[in-house]
């Protein structure tokens, strides 16, 4: 075992083999060791996110260091029968590859056990092995297809999966299947958890029969909500957000949540909310909108004007990081920032909104949540208990703008041994500009010079943080945020320390970041 250095509250354990990895997921989740708050598995490591209260790096290390692994992996009892129709477009380039024929490729597929090991990628997308090894390892496609239907199999090294929506991907497709993977109207949305066994049906010849759902009958309370603002005019984008969908990982799904959390905080406690209250993230400005009812609104996060038209025809500006009290038929407007790039408004009573898997945040990359607001929409006013409002909020000082250098604190690790020495030394020397190709999945930079990789063969896909420097071929880092893959098959040469997450959501395209080592990489090996 290896424990390597990821950010200030979470380590990678690497390990031999995906059989040792899963035998010490599930000792971890049989012992519970005082404050682990998530595991997040993968080929052949273990992402370990733990309470920095509760607990130390060092502390979970030298606890880890005395389990013994064993050689069995407890599987989950539960098996299922999945029917596939193999017609898949890459099926005779992988019987080729194979020196099979298609028909064999079939049989051998069939006939394996496959167990799911881990969940990535996206929502409901289970890596499946077999302890069969039925083919050598596929190479995934040169070139990934831009869209792959739901319920395609594919087949990639020794894992097969199938695709629980439409998205881009590059595995080898041998089939399809009826079963939805992720249907957010089960009890379970992922239809495959870890541990699960399953075994495939070929049911390419058979008739195609349509399933009826069965009928289910529920009894809804009838629910008041009053509207409380229409949008009248849309901001490049508009997303409610609270501080995230925590614990569900096993299922695939990572935090989301707001960008910049401790604006979102001052937002309701400017109003008088309960700080996890959802809010709306503004990107750069420009929502307008109406109002149904008197309300007290706040506007934090980025430096903006907030322009008012009351229904008396009387106009006002206020500075953000105020309470501002709005009636009916009043009208206001964020205007662009001068500095930073999100906004956070915050009602008093929160908003209407029906959560999803215990969050009302929308993660911009499984597409979960209440849908990003637009034009016309209206927002209704929740029910969340009040207090007294803070009028002691202020803004961040030197919030970045357009052309600004800022610099970031990073943790190096888990991967920065897979680069040069130059390299590792270029990410700190070297200015990073912010590129247009940024959104909340993560921030694209671009250097005069790309990092280069000392071990270049390819990686197994393992777990990510928010704050994680990913370096694609190309050399140049992408900085992953809250909307990121759970894992990730390109290594990780450092992460943004926590303390500056905030800070990232603010930075606009066309800044320069530098980055600054705080800690060093850090690598324990079990003797």
């Amino acid at each position: 075992m290896r424990f390597l250095s990821v950010n200030a509250d979470c380590f990678l354990i690497e390990l031999a083999s995906l059989e040792e990895t899963l035998a010490l997921y599930n000792k971890l989740h049989t012992m519970q060791l005082n404050g682990i708050k998530d595991l997040v598995p993968a080929a052949k490591t273990i992402l370990v996110f733990f309470n920095e209260i509760e607990t130390t790096f060092k502390t979970l290390v030298a606890s880890i260091q005395t389990i013994k692994i064993g050689s069995g992996v407890e599987r989950n009892v539960q098996e299922l029968i999945i029917p596939i129709c193999y017609t898949g477009e890459d099926l005779a380039q992988v019987a080729e590859l194979q020196g099979l024929s298609i028909a064999e490729v079939i049989l051998k597929h069939r006939q394996s056990v496959w167990n799911v090991a881990f969940i990535g990628f996206a929502p409901g997308f289970a890596y499946m092995s077999s302890p069969d090894r039925p083919f050598t390892d596929i190479p995934r496609l040169a070139v990934p297809r831009k869209k792959i239907p739901s319920g395609s199999l594919g087949l990639a090294g020794q894992y097969s999966g199938i695709y629980p929506k439409d998205s881009p991907g590059g595995w080898q497709l041998i089939g399809t299947t009826a079963e939805k993977m992720w249907d957010l109207e089960r009890k379970n949305p992922a239809l495959l958890l870890p541990g699960m066994t399953v075994h495939f049906e070929d049911v390419t010849h058979q008739p195609t029969t349509v399933s009826v759902p069965q009928q289910v009958t529920r009894t809804v309370e009838p629910k008041q909500s009053m509207p409380l603002f229409t949008v009248t005019a849309p901001s490049l984008q508009m997303l409610i957000q609270d501080e995230g969908r925590f614990n569900q990982t096993k299922i695939g799904v990572g935090v989301a949540g707001a960008m910049d959390v401790s604006a979102m905080h001052s937002a309701n406690r400017i109003v008088g909310n309960p700080t996890p209250t959802p809010v709306i993230e503004i990107l750069n400005g420009g929502l307008k909108a109406k109002m149904h009812q008197s309300a007290v609104i706040a506007v934090t996060g980025a430096i903006s004007n907030i322009h008012v038209k009351f229904s008396d025809d009387q106009k006002a500006d206020f500075e953000s990081y105020q309470a501002i009290a709005l009636d009916e038929g009043d009208e206001f407007q964020i205007q662009a920032p001068t500095a930073g790039l999100r906004n956070y408004l915050a009602i008093r009573g929160g908003i209407d909104v029906q959560p999803v898997l215990n969050s009302a945040s929308f993660d911009s990359l499984a597409v979960l949540g209440p849908e990003p607001l637009k034009m016309g929409d209206t927002v209704n006013q929740g029910q969340v208990e009040v207090s007294n409002i803070s009028n002691t909020e202020i803004a961040k000082l030197h919030l970045p703008k357009v052309g600004d250098v800022v610099e970031l604190d990073i943790v190096m690790g888990p991967r920065t041994d897979w680069f040069e020495v130059e390299s590792i030394e270029r990410l700190c020397q070297q200015a990073w500009l912010v590129t247009n190709e940024s959104n909340r999945v993560g921030l694209r930079l671009s250097g005069e010079q790309p990092l280069q990789r000392k071990i270049t063969h390819e990686l197994e896909s393992e777990g990510t943080c928010i704050g994680a420097l990913q370096i694609p071929p190309n050399g140049q880092p992408v900085l992953f945020m809250n909307d990121h893959p759970l894992t990730g098959g390109y290594p990780v040469i450092a992460a943004v320390a926590k303390h500056h997450w905030d800070l990232v959501a603010q930075i606009p395209a066309d800044c320069q970041i530098k980055f600054k080592k705080m800690t060093e990489f850090t690598d324990f090996e079990n003797e």
